[in-house]
């Protein structure tokens, strides 16, 4: 029940106005020349501690890069890179690699049992809810919601990525959502998700 209320919560305190991804995909692509030597020209970076872009919702890219450039979002290497995006050039970006598509990865099978767990029925113990109360079943994201989609990600760089949310260095999480949920997860829980996420197929039902 307690876990319920907190995903109502989630739900009705969203914000109403989402950031919407209109871009050209084809000039995307152009565009997209400057971003192939981290996260690949296609979108799938070769480096896990960079992210794939590939098959991501626009609208969350979008978001990212809008973040990157106000410094709602900082990061060493992005800041600079976005700052001199136009809305435009932002939303092309999106457009572009939310049409690529992601190259699977596998899981670490040491760590898929415990994964998928904590990612299909959560931790209530602990007041975890499921990841795929708002990821979806196989990490395809809500775009809706603005939740991304996360089956294939590198493991690398989903695990920073929530340690960040955890202790404060990532803040530009809808309402706190990432940092109320993931700052009740152990170490070892959020290694294990992550490895259970990169594993996932978006493609699967």
């Amino acid at each position: 029940m307690r876990n319920h209320l907190f995903l109502l919560a989630v739900v009705l305190f969203l914000p109403t106005a989402i950031a919407q991804a209109a871009g050209d995909a084809v000039a995307g692509a152009k565009k997209a020349l400057t971003c192939a030597a981290c996260h690949g020209m296609d979108g799938n970076s070769s480096n896990p501690i960079w992210p794939s872009l590939a098959g991501q919702h626009a609208e969350y890219i979008l978001k990212q890069l809008q973040d990157f450039k106000s410094n709602k979002r900082e990061n060493a290497q992005m800041s600079p890179m976005a700052v001199n995006l136009g809305e435009q050039d932002m939303q092309d970006l999106a457009a572009y690699f939310s049409t690529r598509k992601i190259k699977p990865h596998t899981a670490d099978p040491a760590l898929i049992e415990t994964g998928q767990r904590l990612y299909r029925a959560g931790h209530s113990d602990a007041g975890v809810p499921a990841c795929m109360s708002c990821h979806g079943p196989a990490g395809r994201g809500n775009p809706a919601a603005a939740y991304p989609a996360v089956g294939g990600q590198h493991a690398a760089y989903l695990h920073a990525q929530l340690k960040a949310f955890r202790e404060g260095q990532r803040t530009n999480d809808p309402n706190e959502v990432m940092r109320t949920i993931v700052g009740r997860m152990a170490d070892d829980e959020i290694k294990a998700v992550s490895e259970y996420m990169q594993g996932l197929r978006t493609s699967d039902k």
